[in-house]
């Protein structure tokens, strides 16, 4: 990280880590313009090697990771997290808001982050290991949870819309759904899944159990997803309102696709 205030190239790295691959981008700071950014998955084979390996090939295939920048942020994509409202919150029982909904372990290492403009926070477990070798390679970075950026960033999107708010955000082995209200979050889960059946059936139950009529609740798709997606088609087939959320705003800030960006919508606000 370049912290000489006479020698700033005003580009930031922003990396989305996870076990089965990462994504990074780069950022043109001085114009708040994204420059260039690279999907980095590792297929099943690669996957028995040791994770710390992976991203040392991939550096050396991405000269664009080795290069100086100001600013490094480092976002972990991960299901082990959950929102603590901060009248029950104690930064020192963090294992224990955790371990209802994950499976957890002594040796784990547990963070939070601050949620803006919000009285919750989001307590999660890091990739020490990721973070450790990182550290090797940048010195010092910012990191935070994907699903904090996530949450902050749909409540941007609902703001002054008081009906009930769905979002679903899709990524290869999971997807979450967030449930907003009045700038409040009402629900986040997030669902391992491998078919349309699934989503449909844990999308449906958590309606529910909101007591959500799928004739009247707004129902917004991002991440992987497009309309010719068989997820989507489901989704329109059961819930009456559903579109792809709106990118229009976050594409201004790049030539990307309407694709890129919504499947990139955490990395590129990070």
């Amino acid at each position: 990280m370049n912290l000489n205030i006479t020698e700033k190239n005003y580009r930031k790295l922003v990396l989305q880590v996870s076990l089965n691959g990462f994504s990074f981008c780069v950022v043109d700071t001085l114009n708040d313009e994204l420059l260039t950014f690279q999907d980095i998955p590792f297929n099943v084979f690669q996957r028995n090697n040791k994770v710390e390996d992976l991203y040392w090939k991939a550096f050396l295939d991405h000269k664009e990771l080795t290069k100086i920048y100001d600013e490094i942020v480092v976002v972990h994509d991960n299901n082990l997290n959950t929102f603590v409202p901060k009248p029950l919150f104690d930064e020192e029982y963090l294992a224990s808001y955790l371990q209802y909904n994950t499976k957890v372990f002594e040796t784990d290492f547990y963070t939070f982050d601050v949620i803006q403009n919000q009285e919750i926070n989001n307590v999660y477990v890091p990739y020490v290991n990721l973070n450790n070798y990182l550290l090797d390679q940048f010195e010092s970075f910012d990191y935070k949870h994907f699903s904090s950026i996530l949450l902050e960033r749909l409540l941007a999107f609902s703001k002054n819309k008081e009906e009930t708010q769905v979002f679903v955000h899709f990524s290869g082995e999971k997807f979450e759904i967030v449930v907003l209200k009045n700038q409040q979050l009402l629900l986040y889960n997030s669902f391992d899944y491998s078919t349309k059946e699934d989503f449909i059936y844990y999308l449906l139950f958590t309606a529910e159990q909101l007591q959500l009529n799928p004739e009247y609740f707004n129902l917004s798709l991002l991440g992987a997803i497009s309309e010719e997606d068989e997820f989507f088609e489901i989704a329109y087939k059961y819930i009456r309102n559903v579109q792809l959320l709106d990118v229009s705003a976050l594409q201004h800030r790049n030539n990307f696709t309407k694709a890129d960006n919504l499947k990139h919508f955490i990395l590129f606000q990070s």
